[in-house]
């Protein structure tokens, strides 16, 4: 019985809802922007190099402090500035949506860019109030939740986009996530106070050397971050480039809004209950070995998919792997990450580790229009699941550092 109402607490409902604000722009500046930009012809290059976009989810750990000292004069420290960043995001994809990528590209990729900025820094003050607002014993619970509400924006601003698409101009596609981002402003309003006993850094410099002095004086360090940085760089450098490979090959947007966006989410959430079930049964070392080389092996579907016939079949199934391997190393991935974190620093530690994670989406995967377009498309994903093989050999390294303290 109390289970149950820890379950069904107001605080829970929250940590949903504010999952949906966190997750709902990501997609707005990854493959639903690419699945634009394919439609209106814009090189193939150019669309691999949506991903560079995000990149202040990858450097977000550089203001991550900022927002830890900083207090605005109303609604508190952090849901202040969840407010801010919410109004902008609403302002910036409703912008977007009065260009075009193929006569606006430089414009469409600055309002991205904004899209990104204000998405990262949302996801710093998002990540240390759920750390704040809820006790102890609910973390795990909290964070559940929150990620199934991150998956479901992600529905919402990928297939429901997609499906739009077909129907109309995506121009009034983007006015409408737009108008469906705006409810993130009523979640922060109707959200819980957070915590004002937990006092903010005394000055800049404290909430700034703080942090990393107590990470980066660990010994092995710098390989727990190599680790990070590259244990789903193969799956990732893939993903980037589905849209516009399963675009290529004669599929509709309706069928990647059923089969690879709603079939694929379902897949990557079952693929999380999954991992996170067994890793019950086993330690994280053997979780994080076993779900990578998954990863690596459900990669080479898309290679098989080329010389497959075109039906949604053989696209659902080399889906479905795909995604519930990439379910199963995330919830591995994750639990790795928080275990490294210092309570005492959890925001601005949480923002350096998970910029660390975005580094293959944003960056690495950056070249990969460019590498499809060169070695044609079933060679591009034999060479990403190569990539996937130091990462897990690294691995290794970084289990017998922790063995040695």
């Amino acid at each position: 019985m109390e289970t149950l109402k820890k379950v069904f607490s107001y605080r829970m409902l929250i940590m949903l809802l504010t999952g949906y604000c966190a997750g709902f722009p990501l997609l707005l500046i990854g493959s639903t922007l690419q699945a634009w930009m394919t439609d209106e012809g814009v090189d193939l290059k150019a669309v691999g190099l949506v991903s560079i976009l995000g990149l202040p989810y990858v450097l977000k750990f550089l203001w991550a402090p900022l927002l830890d000292r900083f207090k605005l004069p109303f609604f508190g420290r952090r849901r202040g500035w969840m407010i801010v960043f919410q109004v902008a995001l609403v302002a910036c994809i409703f912008g977007i949506s009065l260009t075009n990528p193929k006569t606006d590209l430089l414009l469409v990729s600055v309002w991205a860019m904004l899209i990104a900025f204000f998405a990262a820094s949302q996801d710093i003050v998002l990540d240390a109030y759920r750390r704040e607002i809820l006790p102890e014993e609910e973390l795990g619970l909290g964070s559940t939740l929150y990620v199934n509400g991150y998956r479901l924006a992600m529905l919402v601003s990928g297939a429901f986009a997609l499906h739009l698409a077909d129907k109309i101009s995506w121009k009034e596609v983007y006015q409408w996530l737009a108008l469906l981002m705006a409810p993130a402003v009523l979640i922060t309003f109707m959200a819980p106070q957070e915590n004002d006993h937990i006092s903010a850094p005394k000055d800049l410099k404290t909430a700034v050397i703080g942090p990393l002095k107590d990470f980066f004086t660990r010994r092995g360090a710098w390989i727990m971050l190599l680790f990070i940085l590259l244990y789903k760089v193969g799956d990732t450098m893939a993903s980037n480039m589905t849209t516009p490979f399963i675009l290529d090959l004669g599929y509709t947007k309706t069928d990647i809004a059923t089969v690879a966006k709603t079939f694929g989410m379902g897949a990557t959430i079952l693929g999380g209950l999954l991992g996170g079930t067994l890793m019950l049964r086993m330690n994280m070392k053997w979780s994080l070995v076993c779900f990578g080389l998954l990863q690596a092996v459900s990669t080479l579907g898309f290679s098989l998919l080329v010389s497959l016939p075109m039906q949604l079949s053989s696209l659902a199934g080399v889906i479905a792997f795909e995604n519930l391997a990439s379910g199963m190393g995330t919830a591995a991935y994750a639990a790795y990450m928080a275990s490294l974190t210092n309570k005492q620093f959890t925001a601005t530690q949480y923002a350096l580790l998970t910029a660390l994670m975005g580094v293959p989406r944003v960056i690495l995967s950056s070249p990969t229009g460019w590498m499809a377009q060169e070695l044609g498309w079933e060679i591009f994903f034999v060479v990403c699941t190569v990539i996937a093989v130091p990462g897990l050999l690294l691995l290794f390294k970084v289990f017998k550092l922790e063995q040695s303290k």
